[in-house]
Protein backbone atom coordinates (compact mmCIF):
# COMPACT_ATOMS: atom_id res chain seq x y z
CA UNK A 1 0.00 0.00 0.00
CA UNK A 2 1.36 3.61 -0.45
CA UNK A 3 2.74 5.29 2.25
CA UNK A 4 0.51 8.62 1.82
CA UNK A 5 -0.31 9.81 5.38
CA UNK A 6 1.81 12.52 7.31
CA UNK A 7 1.67 13.64 11.13
CA UNK A 8 -1.67 15.66 10.71
CA UNK A 9 -3.26 13.09 9.01
CA UNK A 10 -2.34 9.83 11.59
CA UNK A 11 -3.35 12.41 14.23
CA UNK A 12 -6.72 13.62 13.22
CA UNK A 13 -7.36 9.18 12.52
CA UNK A 14 -6.41 8.59 15.95
CA UNK A 15 -8.36 11.22 17.86
CA UNK A 16 -11.36 10.14 15.77
CA UNK A 17 -10.96 6.68 16.90
CA UNK A 18 -10.48 8.13 20.84
CA UNK A 19 -12.61 11.32 20.62
CA UNK A 20 -15.79 8.98 19.73
CA UNK A 21 -19.16 8.05 21.37
CA UNK A 22 -17.47 7.05 24.58
CA UNK A 23 -16.92 10.13 25.88
CA UNK A 24 -20.52 10.68 25.69
CA UNK A 25 -21.39 7.49 26.58
CA UNK A 26 -18.93 5.89 29.14
CA UNK A 27 -19.33 8.17 32.06
CA UNK A 28 -22.20 6.57 33.48
CA UNK A 29 -21.26 2.67 33.75
CA UNK A 30 -17.90 3.70 34.92
CA UNK A 31 -20.25 6.10 37.20
CA UNK A 32 -22.04 2.82 38.52
CA UNK A 33 -18.77 0.76 39.06
CA UNK A 34 -16.69 4.01 40.80
CA UNK A 35 -19.13 6.11 42.36
CA UNK A 36 -17.36 9.24 43.33
CA UNK A 37 -13.80 7.34 42.85
CA UNK A 38 -14.57 7.99 39.08
CA UNK A 39 -11.99 10.00 38.60
CA UNK A 40 -9.63 7.64 40.32
CA UNK A 41 -10.81 5.02 37.44
CA UNK A 42 -9.60 7.70 35.03
CA UNK A 43 -6.23 7.69 36.47
CA UNK A 44 -5.96 4.51 36.00
CA UNK A 45 -7.15 4.00 32.80
CA UNK A 46 -5.19 6.38 31.66
CA UNK A 47 -1.89 4.99 33.11
CA UNK A 48 -2.62 2.03 31.42
CA UNK A 49 -3.62 3.21 28.02
CA UNK A 50 -0.11 5.27 28.50
CA UNK A 51 1.80 2.47 29.03
CA UNK A 52 0.02 0.36 26.29
CA UNK A 53 0.94 3.69 24.03
CA UNK A 54 4.46 3.36 24.80
CA UNK A 55 4.71 -0.22 23.86
CA UNK A 56 2.70 0.12 20.91
CA UNK A 57 4.86 2.83 19.12
CA UNK A 58 8.37 1.79 20.26
CA UNK A 59 6.96 -1.31 18.10
CA UNK A 60 5.58 0.74 15.67
CA UNK A 61 9.20 2.11 14.49
CA UNK A 62 10.39 -1.55 14.55
CA UNK A 63 7.37 -3.15 12.48
CA UNK A 64 5.65 0.00 10.20
CA UNK A 65 3.63 -2.70 8.68
CA UNK A 66 -0.42 -3.04 8.56
CA UNK A 67 -1.81 -5.16 11.33
CA UNK A 68 -0.58 -3.15 14.62
CA UNK A 69 -0.41 -5.86 17.66
CA UNK A 70 -1.30 -8.75 15.43
CA UNK A 71 1.90 -8.21 13.33
CA UNK A 72 3.64 -7.80 16.42
CA UNK A 73 2.78 -10.72 18.04
CA UNK A 74 3.69 -12.91 15.30
CA UNK A 75 6.94 -11.29 14.31
CA UNK A 76 7.97 -11.62 17.73
CA UNK A 77 6.21 -14.29 20.08
CA UNK A 78 4.68 -16.48 17.81
CA UNK A 79 1.82 -17.61 15.28
CA UNK A 80 -0.53 -18.09 18.19
CA UNK A 81 -0.29 -14.83 19.65
CA UNK A 82 -0.35 -13.13 16.92
CA UNK A 83 -3.62 -14.84 15.60
CA UNK A 84 -5.22 -14.18 18.75
CA UNK A 85 -4.73 -10.51 19.35
CA UNK A 86 -5.63 -10.23 15.70
CA UNK A 87 -8.72 -12.40 16.10
CA UNK A 88 -10.02 -10.44 18.93
CA UNK A 89 -9.36 -7.18 17.50
CA UNK A 90 -11.17 -7.82 14.40
CA UNK A 91 -14.09 -9.68 16.10
CA UNK A 92 -14.37 -7.53 18.92
CA UNK A 93 -14.53 -4.68 16.89
CA UNK A 94 -17.06 -5.67 14.15
CA UNK A 95 -19.42 -5.87 16.74
CA UNK A 96 -17.83 -2.54 18.05
CA UNK A 97 -18.91 -0.88 14.42
CA UNK A 98 -21.96 -2.35 14.86
CA UNK A 99 -22.43 -0.51 18.57
CA UNK A 100 -21.29 2.83 16.72
CA UNK A 101 -23.52 2.82 13.97
CA UNK A 102 -26.91 2.13 15.89
CA UNK A 103 -25.19 4.69 18.75
CA UNK A 104 -24.65 7.09 15.76
CA UNK A 105 -28.71 6.75 14.68
CA UNK A 106 -30.04 7.05 17.83
CA UNK A 107 -29.15 10.25 18.55
CA UNK A 108 -29.54 11.44 15.24
CA UNK A 109 -33.03 9.76 14.13
CA UNK A 110 -36.64 8.48 15.34
CA UNK A 111 -36.48 4.81 16.30
CA UNK A 112 -38.38 3.89 13.14
CA UNK A 113 -35.22 5.13 10.76
CA UNK A 114 -32.15 3.97 13.43
CA UNK A 115 -31.33 0.85 11.72
CA UNK A 116 -31.84 2.35 7.95
CA UNK A 117 -30.01 5.13 8.72
CA UNK A 118 -27.19 3.21 10.46
CA UNK A 119 -26.96 0.99 7.72
CA UNK A 120 -26.56 4.08 5.40
CA UNK A 121 -23.77 5.58 7.49
CA UNK A 122 -22.06 2.32 7.32
CA UNK A 123 -22.68 2.03 3.18
CA UNK A 124 -21.10 5.86 2.95
CA UNK A 125 -18.38 5.56 5.36
CA UNK A 126 -16.98 2.54 3.87
CA UNK A 127 -17.21 4.57 0.31
CA UNK A 128 -14.89 7.18 2.28
CA UNK A 129 -12.09 4.66 3.20
CA UNK A 130 -12.40 3.01 0.24
CA UNK A 131 -11.68 6.08 -1.93
CA UNK A 132 -8.20 6.41 -0.06
CA UNK A 133 -6.64 6.67 3.16
CA UNK A 134 -5.99 10.48 2.57
CA UNK A 135 -10.13 10.99 2.28
CA UNK A 136 -10.45 9.32 5.82
CA UNK A 137 -7.75 11.09 7.43
CA UNK A 138 -9.77 14.72 5.98
CA UNK A 139 -13.22 13.12 6.90
CA UNK A 140 -11.71 12.42 10.16
CA UNK A 141 -10.22 15.79 10.82
CA UNK A 142 -13.85 17.55 9.99
CA UNK A 143 -15.40 15.24 12.25
CA UNK A 144 -12.57 15.80 15.13
CA UNK A 145 -12.90 19.81 15.20
CA UNK A 146 -16.33 20.05 15.19
CA UNK A 147 -16.84 17.09 18.32
CA UNK A 148 -14.11 19.18 20.57
CA UNK A 149 -15.91 22.34 19.88
CA UNK A 150 -19.01 20.89 21.43
CA UNK A 151 -16.80 19.25 23.79
CA UNK A 152 -15.68 22.83 25.24
CA UNK A 153 -19.34 23.80 25.12
CA UNK A 154 -19.83 20.85 27.36
CA UNK A 155 -17.30 21.79 29.82
CA UNK A 156 -18.08 25.07 30.29
CA UNK A 157 -21.52 24.32 31.13
CA UNK A 158 -19.68 21.69 33.82
CA UNK A 159 -17.65 24.46 35.00
CA UNK A 160 -20.69 27.25 35.66
CA UNK A 161 -22.48 24.44 37.20
CA UNK A 162 -19.96 23.56 39.91
CA UNK A 163 -19.25 27.72 40.24
CA UNK A 164 -22.36 28.61 41.42
CA UNK A 165 -24.24 25.13 43.27
CA UNK A 166 -20.72 23.57 44.54
CA UNK A 167 -19.30 20.20 43.50
CA UNK A 168 -22.04 17.23 42.88
CA UNK A 169 -24.79 20.79 43.41
CA UNK A 170 -26.83 19.55 40.74
CA UNK A 171 -26.80 15.90 42.21
CA UNK A 172 -30.32 16.31 44.37
CA UNK A 173 -32.25 16.11 41.01
CA UNK A 174 -34.94 13.36 40.19
CA UNK A 175 -32.19 11.56 38.70
CA UNK A 176 -30.26 10.38 41.81
CA UNK A 177 -34.09 9.17 42.85
CA UNK A 178 -34.91 7.31 40.27
CA UNK A 179 -31.75 5.45 40.35
CA UNK A 180 -31.44 4.21 43.59
CA UNK A 181 -35.00 3.27 43.33
CA UNK A 182 -34.01 1.36 40.54
CA UNK A 183 -31.22 -0.51 42.10
CA UNK A 184 -31.64 0.14 45.67
CA UNK A 185 -28.03 1.39 46.11
CA UNK A 186 -26.60 4.64 45.30
CA UNK A 187 -23.63 5.05 43.58
CA UNK A 188 -21.31 5.87 45.96
CA UNK A 189 -22.65 2.40 47.90
CA UNK A 190 -19.53 0.72 48.76
CA UNK A 191 -18.97 -0.08 51.91
CA UNK A 192 -15.55 -1.77 52.08
CA UNK A 193 -12.41 -0.77 50.94
CA UNK A 194 -12.03 -3.88 48.99
CA UNK A 195 -15.30 -3.03 47.34
CA UNK A 196 -14.28 0.64 46.19
CA UNK A 197 -10.99 -0.66 44.72
CA UNK A 198 -12.60 -3.23 42.68
CA UNK A 199 -15.14 -0.35 41.75
CA UNK A 200 -12.56 2.08 40.70
CA UNK A 201 -10.72 -0.65 38.98
CA UNK A 202 -14.09 -1.74 37.09
CA UNK A 203 -14.34 2.03 35.79
CA UNK A 204 -10.59 2.10 34.61
CA UNK A 205 -11.41 -0.83 32.52
CA UNK A 206 -14.21 0.59 31.24
CA UNK A 207 -13.17 3.98 30.43
CA UNK A 208 -10.21 2.61 29.00
CA UNK A 209 -12.78 1.32 26.01
CA UNK A 210 -12.73 5.09 25.44
CA UNK A 211 -8.65 5.59 25.14
CA UNK A 212 -7.99 2.86 23.10
CA UNK A 213 -8.10 4.69 20.05
CA UNK A 214 -4.69 4.76 19.22
CA UNK A 215 -3.95 1.68 17.64
CA UNK A 216 -5.75 2.48 15.03
CA UNK A 217 -2.33 4.77 13.98
CA UNK A 218 -0.47 1.60 14.25
CA UNK A 219 -2.67 -0.77 12.05
CA UNK A 220 -2.14 1.84 9.24
CA UNK A 221 1.28 1.49 9.30
CA UNK A 222 2.42 1.18 5.84
CA UNK A 223 0.78 3.77 4.73
CA UNK A 224 2.36 6.27 6.72
CA UNK A 225 5.03 8.28 5.43
CA UNK A 226 8.58 8.46 7.40
CA UNK A 227 7.39 5.79 10.04
CA UNK A 228 9.83 5.71 12.11
CA UNK A 229 9.05 9.14 13.18
CA UNK A 230 5.56 9.84 12.41
CA UNK A 231 3.94 6.60 13.72
CA UNK A 232 5.21 7.26 17.83
CA UNK A 233 5.36 11.15 17.22
CA UNK A 234 1.54 11.02 15.90
CA UNK A 235 0.57 8.23 19.22
CA UNK A 236 2.24 10.54 21.65
CA UNK A 237 0.54 14.22 20.32
CA UNK A 238 -3.45 11.86 20.18
CA UNK A 239 -2.80 10.44 23.44
CA UNK A 240 -2.09 13.37 25.05
CA UNK A 241 -5.00 15.61 23.75
CA UNK A 242 -7.18 12.78 24.45
CA UNK A 243 -6.10 12.60 27.84
CA UNK A 244 -6.98 16.47 28.63
CA UNK A 245 -10.24 16.48 27.21
CA UNK A 246 -11.23 12.94 28.52
CA UNK A 247 -9.85 14.40 32.45
CA UNK A 248 -11.79 18.11 31.46
CA UNK A 249 -14.88 16.38 30.36
CA UNK A 250 -14.95 14.05 33.26
CA UNK A 251 -14.63 16.54 36.06
CA UNK A 252 -17.34 18.87 34.37
CA UNK A 253 -20.14 15.54 34.48
CA UNK A 254 -18.94 14.57 37.87
CA UNK A 255 -18.35 17.94 39.02
CA UNK A 256 -21.87 19.19 38.11
CA UNK A 257 -23.99 15.84 38.20
CA UNK A 258 -22.91 14.13 41.43
CA UNK A 259 -22.00 10.43 40.85
CA UNK A 260 -25.53 9.36 41.90
CA UNK A 261 -27.38 11.07 38.63
CA UNK A 262 -24.13 10.55 36.62
CA UNK A 263 -24.44 7.15 37.13
CA UNK A 264 -28.12 7.27 36.69
CA UNK A 265 -28.42 9.34 33.03
CA UNK A 266 -29.01 7.90 29.87
CA UNK A 267 -27.19 11.08 28.03
CA UNK A 268 -24.87 12.90 30.92
CA UNK A 269 -23.32 15.26 28.67
CA UNK A 270 -26.88 16.56 27.68
CA UNK A 271 -27.46 16.46 31.40
CA UNK A 272 -24.19 18.79 32.11
CA UNK A 273 -25.82 21.54 29.80
CA UNK A 274 -29.09 21.06 30.48
CA UNK A 275 -27.91 21.38 34.77
CA UNK A 276 -25.96 24.80 33.49
CA UNK A 277 -29.74 26.12 32.68
CA UNK A 278 -28.59 26.14 28.42
CA UNK A 279 -31.15 23.72 27.22
CA UNK A 280 -31.03 25.27 23.93
CA UNK A 281 -26.93 23.35 23.50
CA UNK A 282 -29.11 19.86 24.78
CA UNK A 283 -29.72 18.88 20.76
CA UNK A 284 -26.29 20.69 19.66
CA UNK A 285 -24.63 17.61 22.32
CA UNK A 286 -26.82 15.27 21.25
CA UNK A 287 -25.78 15.47 17.53
CA UNK A 288 -22.18 16.29 18.32
CA UNK A 289 -22.38 12.35 20.29
CA UNK A 290 -23.81 10.77 17.22
CA UNK A 291 -21.09 12.51 14.94
CA UNK A 292 -18.24 11.26 17.23
CA UNK A 293 -19.76 7.97 16.95
CA UNK A 294 -19.85 7.89 13.29
CA UNK A 295 -16.00 9.38 13.48
CA UNK A 296 -15.47 6.33 15.52
CA UNK A 297 -17.12 4.47 13.24
CA UNK A 298 -15.13 5.71 10.05
CA UNK A 299 -11.66 4.95 12.42
CA UNK A 300 -12.51 1.50 12.78
CA UNK A 301 -13.47 0.49 9.55
CA UNK A 302 -10.35 1.40 8.31
CA UNK A 303 -8.09 -0.73 11.42
CA UNK A 304 -10.55 -3.25 10.68
CA UNK A 305 -9.48 -3.75 7.31
CA UNK A 306 -5.97 -2.98 7.78
CA UNK A 307 -5.60 -5.89 10.51
CA UNK A 308 -7.71 -8.53 8.08
CA UNK A 309 -5.50 -7.87 5.39
CA UNK A 310 -2.01 -8.61 7.48
CA UNK A 311 -3.88 -11.83 8.61
CA UNK A 312 -5.14 -12.57 5.37
CA UNK A 313 -1.86 -11.99 3.75
CA UNK A 314 0.24 -14.73 6.12
CA UNK A 315 -2.86 -17.04 5.58
CA UNK A 316 -4.92 -16.61 8.96
CA UNK A 317 -7.69 -15.41 6.43
CA UNK A 318 -9.37 -15.74 3.16
CA UNK A 319 -6.86 -14.82 0.71
CA UNK A 320 -9.01 -12.80 -1.30
CA UNK A 321 -9.15 -9.93 1.28
CA UNK A 322 -5.48 -9.36 0.42
CA UNK A 323 -6.16 -7.76 -2.61
CA UNK A 324 -5.22 -3.61 -2.80
CA UNK A 325 -6.87 -1.42 -5.11
CA UNK A 326 -4.83 0.16 -7.66
CA UNK A 327 -5.83 3.42 -8.00
CA UNK A 328 -6.85 4.30 -4.53
CA UNK A 329 -3.79 2.12 -2.83
CA UNK A 330 -6.32 0.32 0.30
CA UNK A 331 -7.41 -3.09 1.18
CA UNK A 332 -10.77 -2.53 -0.62
CA UNK A 333 -12.13 -6.10 -0.78
CA UNK A 334 -11.28 -5.87 3.42
CA UNK A 335 -13.06 -2.81 3.55
CA UNK A 336 -16.17 -3.90 1.95
CA UNK A 337 -16.11 -7.10 3.37
CA UNK A 338 -15.97 -5.41 7.11
CA UNK A 339 -18.87 -3.03 5.82
CA UNK A 340 -20.95 -6.16 4.74
CA UNK A 341 -20.63 -7.86 8.54
CA UNK A 342 -21.31 -5.11 10.03
CA UNK A 343 -24.59 -4.08 8.08
CA UNK A 344 -25.72 -8.15 9.17
CA UNK A 345 -24.74 -7.51 13.08
CA UNK A 346 -26.77 -3.81 12.60
CA UNK A 347 -29.85 -6.64 10.80
CA UNK A 348 -29.82 -8.94 13.58
CA UNK A 349 -28.40 -7.47 16.81
CA UNK A 350 -28.61 -3.84 18.69
CA UNK A 351 -24.95 -4.08 20.09
CA UNK A 352 -25.10 -0.92 22.07
CA UNK A 353 -24.31 -2.14 25.12
CA UNK A 354 -21.10 -4.43 24.09
CA UNK A 355 -18.38 -1.74 25.44
CA UNK A 356 -17.29 -4.36 28.26
CA UNK A 357 -16.79 -6.99 25.36
CA UNK A 358 -14.93 -4.37 23.12
CA UNK A 359 -12.71 -3.68 26.46
CA UNK A 360 -11.67 -7.43 26.81
CA UNK A 361 -10.90 -8.01 23.35
CA UNK A 362 -9.02 -4.45 23.26
CA UNK A 363 -7.35 -5.51 26.61
CA UNK A 364 -5.85 -8.95 25.26
CA UNK A 365 -4.80 -7.23 21.90
CA UNK A 366 -2.65 -5.12 24.18
CA UNK A 367 -1.57 -7.65 26.53
CA UNK A 368 0.08 -9.05 23.36
CA UNK A 369 1.33 -5.59 22.12
CA UNK A 370 3.15 -4.69 25.60
CA UNK A 371 4.53 -8.25 25.70
CA UNK A 372 5.90 -7.91 22.33
CA UNK A 373 7.32 -4.74 23.65
CA UNK A 374 9.24 -6.58 26.62
CA UNK A 375 10.87 -8.59 23.98
CA UNK A 376 12.61 -5.55 22.23
CA UNK A 377 16.14 -5.33 22.98
CA UNK A 378 17.71 -2.09 24.70
CA UNK A 379 18.67 -0.49 21.21
CA UNK A 380 14.78 -0.43 19.79
CA UNK A 381 13.36 0.59 22.84
CA UNK A 382 11.55 3.83 23.43
CA UNK A 383 10.14 3.46 26.69
CA UNK A 384 11.20 1.79 30.09
CA UNK A 385 10.89 -2.03 30.33
CA UNK A 386 8.49 -0.85 33.48
CA UNK A 387 6.48 0.88 31.60
CA UNK A 388 5.44 -2.36 29.23
CA UNK A 389 5.39 -4.41 32.07
CA UNK A 390 3.14 -1.71 33.94
CA UNK A 391 1.08 -1.99 30.63
CA UNK A 392 0.48 -5.89 30.45
CA UNK A 393 -0.30 -6.43 34.28
CA UNK A 394 -2.41 -3.33 33.92
CA UNK A 395 -4.36 -5.24 31.34
CA UNK A 396 -4.45 -8.14 33.05
CA UNK A 397 -6.21 -6.59 36.24
CA UNK A 398 -8.67 -4.76 34.22
CA UNK A 399 -9.97 -7.74 32.02
CA UNK A 400 -10.34 -9.44 35.76
CA UNK A 401 -12.48 -6.41 36.81
CA UNK A 402 -15.12 -6.44 33.87
CA UNK A 403 -18.60 -7.72 34.31
CA UNK A 404 -18.67 -11.58 34.57
CA UNK A 405 -20.80 -11.32 30.96
CA UNK A 406 -18.37 -9.58 29.30
CA UNK A 407 -15.30 -11.51 30.20
CA UNK A 408 -17.32 -14.73 29.67
CA UNK A 409 -18.35 -13.51 25.93
CA UNK A 410 -14.97 -12.58 25.36
CA UNK A 411 -13.30 -16.15 26.28
CA UNK A 412 -16.32 -17.77 24.21
CA UNK A 413 -14.98 -15.26 20.92
CA UNK A 414 -11.23 -16.55 21.67
CA UNK A 415 -12.30 -20.06 22.36
CA UNK A 416 -14.27 -20.64 18.75
CA UNK A 417 -11.12 -18.49 16.99
CA UNK A 418 -8.66 -21.48 18.56
CA UNK A 419 -10.66 -23.82 17.64
CA UNK A 420 -11.03 -22.45 13.88
CA UNK A 421 -7.56 -21.95 13.66
CA UNK A 422 -6.77 -25.16 14.73
CA UNK A 423 -9.15 -27.75 13.03
CA UNK A 424 -7.58 -25.64 10.18
CA UNK A 425 -4.05 -26.09 10.43
CA UNK A 426 -5.18 -29.94 11.26
CA UNK A 427 -6.58 -30.05 8.09
CA UNK A 428 -3.23 -28.49 6.11
CA UNK A 429 -0.91 -31.21 7.74
CA UNK A 430 -3.34 -33.76 6.55
CA UNK A 431 -3.22 -32.70 3.14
Amino acid sequence: MARRLGLRDAVAIGLAAMIGAGVFAVWAPAAQAAGGWLLAGLVVAAFVAFANAGSTAQLAVRHPEAGGAYRYGRERLGAWPGFLAGWGFVVGKTASCAAMALTAAAYLVPGQWQKPVAIAAVVVLVGVNVLGVTRTARAATVIVSAVLAVLVVVVAAGVATIAEAGWGGAAASAATGVYELRTGMGADAATTPFAAAYGVLQSAALIFFAFAGYARIATLGEEVRDPTRTIPRAIGIAFGVVVVVYAAVGTAALGSLGAVALAGSPAPLADVVVAAGWARADPVVRVAAGVAALGSLLALIAGIGRTSFAMARDGELPHPLTRVHRRFGVPHVAELTVGAAVIVLVLVADLRGAIGFSSFGVLVYYLVANWSALTQPAAERLVPRWVSWSGAIGCVVLVMTLPLVSIAAGVAVFAVGAAVRGIRLRAGRRR
